[in-house]
């Protein structure tokens, strides 16, 4: 699949899909008053991208004395883009048009067997993502992005790395000729709450995710800190534990929070009276949601531990907010004890669940490739850190390249 066209609009052509991207619909009158735009200026603009399909008739507005305008908002020319969530066992992705319209969406299990093998990975990744294009309607004809969440440090010195995401993302370059921007996972799913979840209205804010592994996602001022090299975020390398008789180990406090090393806490503890000790966090949390008390001991303490973590971050960060996501934090069961601690051990700040349960991550990777899309679109510099143009277009500069070396 070759790369969309990137359409080359006059500047007041620009500036209607400006506003259209930026606040919906919107009546011809009204984009010309925002606008301050002439009357045959803005007939103009709306002519030459209504004839590009980058702008379409939404129906009409009637005014109070009879008067009618036509509506108008982004048009199915104006294509879609992908984003896509490579998780340890499901991949997911959705596809939304660039007025935030959800067009399509598909997932797929990685098997156990395959989970380590990059090749088959990467061949998860294409299926999900050719099955989320098979389920677009033809009138939206362009591909304009992909965007990929990853669960590792994204960075463009990293992509090569042994492990790093280039060998999952090979089949995937070389099948769609279209920009590819990876991301890490955890700061797509803030920027998916941000947009459509917990956090919406909030400029300044944290994602504190809790499960098999515990991450951060800040968003200041509407923007994600990525800080000097991609890696803000990765909470779990702060030095745990701090004790006089041992000493802190690399990713310590990550292994202790996570739901692996939960669970194998309370089969350790786990009374003998009281059954078979649970199998998985899934588990543990039905049984505290039933009234166990080992199970609901084991939840309090775990929550108390993830209200020092969260009262770690307020202390350096002042979010205002936190959104408790991933498989244990966004139970319910935790929230009021995670609240409650870090507000004693820094200062009140609200805590809220996830509203968005597995399908944030992608949906934040998806307004990624949006962004992006509208960025080029509007020649606008809306570039995400780590972005990997179309193969075709590495082949074509390195010929024009060498063929200039010929002309010398």
């Amino acid at each position: 699949m070759a790369a969309a066209e990137i359409p080359n609009l006059t500047d007041s052509a620009r500036a209607v899909l400006r506003v259209l991207a930026a606040h919906g619909p919107v009546t011809r009158p009204k984009l010309g008053a925002m606008l301050d735009l002439s009357k045959p200026t803005m007939s103009a603009a709306v002519s030459e991208l209504s004839a590009l399909g980058l702008v379409a008739s939404r129906g009409i507005e009637r005014g109070a004395i009879g008067r009618t305008a036509t509506i108008y908002g982004i048009g199915p020319g104006a294509g879609y883009a992908i984003g896509i969530d490579v998780g340890a066992a499901q991949v997911r992705a959705v596809a939304y048009s660039m007025d935030a319209q959800k067009l399509a969406s598909a997932e797929e299990p990685i098997a156990e067997a395959i989970a380590g093998d990059a090749d088959k990975v990467g061949a998860v990744v294409l299926s999900v993502a050719r099955a989320t294009m098979a389920g677009v309607a033809k009138s939206f004809r362009a591909l304009r992005a992909i965007a990929v969440a990853v669960p590792r440090i994204v960075s463009n010195d990293r992509f090569d790395r042994p492990g790093g995401p280039s060998a999952v993302l090979g089949l995937l370059r070389r099948s769609i000729e279209v920009p590819i921007i990876l991301e890490n996972n955890v700061n797509c799913a803030a920027i998916g709450e941000m947009h459509f979840g917990a956090a919406q209205g909030h400029q300044t804010f944290a994602f504190l995710q809790v499960g098999v592994r515990v991450g951060l996602g800040f968003i200041t001022e509407g923007r994600l800190f990525r800080g000097a090299g991609g890696a803000a975020g990765e909470i779990g390398r702060m030095p745990f534990p701090w004790s006089a008789s041992e000493t802190p180990h690399r990713e310590g406090l990550e292994h202790y929070l996570g739901s692996r090393a939960l669970v194998e806490r309370c089969r350790v503890d786990w009374p003998a009276g009281e059954g078979a000790p649970p199998e998985s966090a899934k588990d543990l949390f039905a049984r505290a949601l039933e009234g166990s008390p080992p199970a609901v001991a084991a939840v309090a303490r775990h929550a108390a531990d993830i209200g020092r973590l969260a009262a770690g971050c307020i202390g350096m960060l002042d979010p205002g907010l936190i959104v408790l996501g991933g498989g244990v934090g966004r139970n319910p069961l935790m929230t009021e004890k995670v609240e409650h601690v870090a507000a004693d051990l820094a200062w009140p700040t609200r805590i809220a669940v996830s509203s968005l349960e597995d399908g944030g991550t992608a949906l934040g990777a998806m307004k990624l490739a949006v962004d992006y899309s509208l960025g080029l679109m509007l020649r606008e510099g809306r570039h995400p850190a780590v972005v990997l143009p179309p193969l075709s277009e590495i082949t074509q500069d390195a010929t024009e390249t060498t063929g200039q070396a010929k002309d010398v």
